[in-house]
């Protein structure tokens, strides 16, 4: 059985490392989603209860403006789910 840990690190388009640290917490949010199916569907299917437990005792530090958007977002997949976060946040 895999565990997902926050303890990796990114490579970056700009060629240096990234600690876990200083992911954005949306960055850790997609991340737990991806590896964790039952993550993934309370994230689509109640955003409001997956921000609220966090993922592996770990909350995800949010902005306002991107928790008010995870928790509006409707969506049937990760991906529909992913791109409906992305244009809200893009918008202003």
């Amino acid at each position: 059985m895999a565990i997902l840990t926050f303890d990796a690190y990114t490579k970056p388009a700009m060629g240096y490392r990234q600690n876990a640290t200083e992911r954005t917490g949306l960055q850790r949010l997609f991340a737990a989603a991806v590896v964790s199916g039952q993550f993934r569907e309370t994230l689509i299917r109640k955003p409001e209860e997956a921000l609220a437990k966090g993922y592996l005792g770990q909350s995800f530090t949010l902005t306002d403006r991107e928790a008010t958007v995870i928790k509006s977002v409707r969506a049937e997949s990760l991906a529909d789910f992913a791109q409906q976060v992305h244009q809200a946040l893009r918008a202003n």
